[in-house]
């Protein structure tokens, strides 16, 4: 190889190892970026929240009860006095056996007449087709087996009844008007009111055969529990070695304090419990999912990283390939530039 040619042989292999040191360069400039993405990745991992499953115990809580005879009552809000008093509000429930309830419902038919039937039953206006005396004009079975006095009595008791559920369903509302008939127990002889509202009825849609397209509601005479919360009744409390209350006594009448034993019950609010459960499982998916999200990100920079160190590897193997040749180059240009001094030495 020639003086010249070594010569241009040496800035070729110059020219390719910068080029070689530059592209390593490049390359460890990337997994930088790349480790400094993974870098955040894992910090948004420590930064996340695990969602904790809810306990039971959070939604647990102590009831103290006391019965008066067949008056179920459950303390709702208990507050202490410097005096040592309570400050007591409890909710009171008990059976109502006469008390308006639903009966289902029933197809209504209406003659030309403008007359509604349930069946072959005419519906008549409550409190209403009943003279003062007692006197009844009508064919209805169960009004025609009472004498002058009972219809007297009954058309007393419609009024009443019309109270009752105005009080119940209507909001009050005493406007409100009710159809009833007399249903028949063969079986104990006796007879049972159905009502059914008058503005539902009468504004039903009804077929040209003259049936209600929809069924009518149908109320009678019933039990039913009823409540009623009694708010800040004066009490003293009587506890036991463990802290839970065991007596009351209600100053409701203060000449007459009646004391009560009280029942301790711990009930758990399933409702709620199960809402935090179902929150649970929702945060626990989108946790789950997020952690899958970015482990896949993270696995996808690793294997982005380990292909560029392959390439790390092969610029560095390739760096040395180049070192060595250029050595050999250097080595020739001197023996050419050391025999050309000689010649002309």
């Amino acid at each position: 190889m020639g003086m010249a040619a070594s010569q241009a042989r040496f800035l070729g292999l110059t020219a390719r190892k910068t080029n070689v040191e530059y592209e390593g360069q490049q390359v460890n400039q990337q997994r930088t970026t790349l480790s400094n993405q993974s870098a955040n990745y894992y910090n948004q991992l420590l930064g996340m929240t695990v969602p904790v499953p809810p306990s039971t115990q959070d939604y647990t809580k102590t009831v103290y009860t006391f019965q008066d005879g067949n008056i179920s009552n459950s303390i709702t809000s208990l507050i202490a006095r410097p005096d040592g008093e309570y400050l007591v509000s409890y909710l009171t429930t008990w059976t109502n056996d006469f008390t308006p309830v639903t009966a289902g419902s029933a197809i209504v038919t209406k003659d030309d007449a403008g007359n509604h039937y349930v069946g072959s039953d005419l519906l008549r206006t409550l409190g209403t087709g009943i003279d003062a005396d007692g006197t009844y004009n009508g064919d209805d079975e169960y009004l025609l087996s009472l004498s002058n006095d009972q219809r007297k009595k009954l058309l007393q008791e419609e009024k009443e009844y019309i109270t009752m559920l105005n009080d119940k369903y209507c909001a009050g509302d005493q406007t409100q008007q009710w159809y009833v008939r007399y249903v028949k127990n063969t079986s104990t002889e006796t007879w049972s009111p159905m009502f059914y509202r008058v503005e539902q009825v009468d504004n039903a849609i009804y077929s040209e055969e003259g049936t209600s397209q929809s069924n009518i509601n149908a109320y009678t005479i019933g039990s039913a529990k009823e409540t009623e919360e009694i708010k800040g009744v004066t009490a003293r409390l009587e506890k036991d070695t463990t802290g839970r209350y065991i007596n009351i006594t209600l100053y409701s009448d203060t000449d007459h304090p009646v004391t009560y034993a009280l029942t301790t019950n711990t009930t758990t609010d399933q409702d709620a419990y199960d809402d935090a459960m179902n929150q649970y499982e929702y945060d626990k998916y989108q946790y789950d999912k997020s952690i899958q999200e970015i482990n896949a990100k993270i696995e996808i920079i690793q294997a982005q990283d380990k292909n560029l160190e392959l390439r790390l590897k092969q610029l560095d193997t390739e760096q040395d390939a180049i070192s060595n040749e250029m050595e050999a180059v250097q080595k020739v240009i001197e023996k050419n530039t050391e025999s050309t001094f000689k010649t002309f030495g």
